[in-house]
């Protein structure tokens, strides 16, 4: 366990961090199995609609420092291709 203030403080402030770096991760995984579950059933015009909501979430997982730039990237291209390639 921690000594020192400082780091009894860091324990604390790391475990509010991961908190809600947890639940914007889930966000992003439920958005992107949306988007998934619509590719899925075939419905191409659901699927669109979910990419659209799914991306700014992916984005915003980003800026707020909870995955990588060049990640994000991946996960909405290759959704993108796959609802591209429905119809």
């Amino acid at each position: 366990m921690a000594n020192t203030k400082s780091a009894k403080k860091m324990v604390r402030k790391i475990a509010r961090r991961t908190e809600v770096n947890t639940s914007r991760r889930s966000r992003v995984r439920t958005h992107v199995r949306r988007v998934e579950e619509a590719i899925a059933s075939g419905d191409k015009a659901a699927a669109e609609a979910a990419l659209r909501d799914a991306q700014p979430e992916i984005m915003r997982a980003v800026t707020k420092g909870v995955m990588h730039k060049n990640t994000s990237a991946r996960k909405i291209s290759r959704l993108s291709a796959r609802v591209k390639a429905l119809g």
